[in-house]
């Protein structure tokens, strides 16, 4: 067993009252349910078949256990769905204080992931490593983000200044299409090593293939037990379309039915789990996305999608709550809990004299995570705000497998639920023209000159001080 719960108790109308979820509602939904299973499991969908490929992780490992011997740090370059899963993944399974350790503590090279253009970021990044012990892995599957093959640019250039046109070579690893695209060009032309990107996986669906299994194997992690629990999460889906029995069609028709039926157009996940903080992140690219569409399948305009938040407990139940428990009934919260930390950490006895510090002395911060959870939940349920629950026995490599599958399985039930394509992102290409066109690249003048027209604003609504 994977030992992992989805709890949705919560969701019902009978813990929540109205803003619940009846069974006669689910019943109602029950041929819709069934479709959309069925459609999904009759997809040819690129990223049910990378929980399979042994192969590749076999490649992958002797590849890390290379990089490890070489180097002392190891780059991320990429963005959105090249990038999140990588952080997902790191903060889950490594040592929270992973790149602060020295090895042996620290299993691999120091790991790090910019995420983002941003030149200060980049410029601090330098700063940080020793070009000679760092190795940068490029990840991109078209060959063409313009952020990621700009800070390409940029770290190229460090490495051949500092080591030359030869020696930078080795310290360059390249994930993308195995056949397309100008980054394969650049691959073939000056031997780069490189991994595959399979054509038919979307990027925030590919954690689990090359771009997030590399990063993830230099820094310790088991990949293998990592695809295990993914391909235990898919034999689960694969086995039944019934409700209640297939977690991710169940959270798929509730969250659909939070949506359409109920209002509930904003989904929070709160994980009480550090390790788990960043999967938060990743889900929320995952599912606003791939659900997030103008036009459903028909071209009729819906605009639909809910809206995915993150929020960490305990931490938020300091700055968010007050808006979750007493603000408008628009949210659905999903928590992710842990029952057996990594670690225990006793609350000391000390100051007896006082009421309000002496009731801790005695207990764990395991307990005490663990009971503000319990304690939220029960202040919503009582609110009559929505809330479930994805309970994992413990934060491995195996659990967070399952978890990560899980999640991309309900958002593939759910684009059916709402006949709309969860795997392409029009909006996200119309903002990528308009920054080429900025840019200069060669085709795209006419968007360039859309955005000097529409850039233009009208100084009386300027406010400058």
């Amino acid at each position: 067993m994977l030992n992992l719960r989805y709890d949705f108790n919560n969701l019902l109308a009978e813990c929540v009252g109205v803003h619940g979820i009846g069974e006669a509602e689910l019943k109602l939904l029950a041929p819709k349910i069934a479709a959309a299973a069925d459609a999904v499991a009759k997809m040819p969908l690129g990223f049910r078949k990378l929980p399979y490929n042994a192969k590749l992780a076999d490649e992958i490992t002797v590849m890390a256990s290379e990089i490890q011997e070489r180097c002392d740090n190891f780059v991320v370059v990429g963005i959105g769905g090249s990038a999140l899963g990588n952080i997902a993944l790191h903060s889950a399974l490594n040592h929270p204080e992973y790149n602060n350790l020295v090895r042996p503590a620290r299993r691999g090279p120091r790991l790090f992931v910019p995420d983002n253009v941003d030149p200060d970021r980049i410029n601090a990044l330098l700063d940080a490593v020793d070009l000679d012990d760092t190795m940068f892995n490029v990840i991109t599957k078209s060959g063409g983000t313009a952020e990621t093959m700009s800070e390409f640019l940029v770290f190229r250039e460090a490495l051949i200044k500092k080591l030359g046109e030869e020696r930078h070579i080795e310290h360059i690893v390249i994930t993308t299409d195995p056949e397309k695209g100008e980054l394969r060009k650049i691959v073939r032309k000056f031997g780069y090593s490189s991994l595959p990107i399979p054509p038919d996986v979307g990027g925030r669906f590919s954690v689990l293939s090359a771009v997030g299994l590399l990063s993830a194997a230099v820094t310790g992690i088991d990949i293998h037990a990592l695809l295990k629990g993914a391909a235990e999460m898919d034999e689960i889906c694969t086995k039944s379309k019934k409700l209640w029995e297939n977690p991710a069609l169940t959270g798929a028709a509730l969250h659909y039915l939070m949506e359409k039926a109920k209002g509930k157009n904003v989904q929070v996940m709160m994980p009480y789990s550090h390790a788990l903080r960043d999967v938060a992140d990743w889900f929320r690219q995952l599912w606003a996305e791939s659900l997030g569409k103008r036009v459903d399948r028909k071209g009729k305009v819906v605009h639909t999608g809910q809206t995915p938040e993150k929020a960490l407990g305990a931490t938020d139940q300091h700055s968010v709550m007050q808006l979750y428990i007493e603000g408008p009934f628009d949210k659905v919260i999903t928590f992710l809990t842990v029952d057996e930390f990594e670690t225990s950490v006793e609350i000391p006895h000390a100051f007896d004299e006082y009421d309000a510090v002496k009731y801790l002395g005695g207990h764990t911060l395991n307990e005490l995570i663990n009971a503000e959870q319990r304690a939220t939940e029960l202040a919503l349920t009582q609110s009559g705000k929505p809330n479930c629950a994805i309970r994992l026995e413990k934060v491995d490599e195996r659990g967070v497998g399952a978890l990560l599958y899980l999640l991309e399985m309900q958002t593939a039930y759910a684009g059916e639920l709402y006949n709309i394509n969860a795997f392409d992102q029009p909006g996200v290409e119309l903002g990528k023209n308009f920054t080429y066109g900025l840019m200069g690249r060669k085709g795209y003048d006419a968007k360039r000159r859309e955005v000097e027209e529409a850039s233009k604003p009208n100084p009386k609504w300027v406010v400058s001080v």
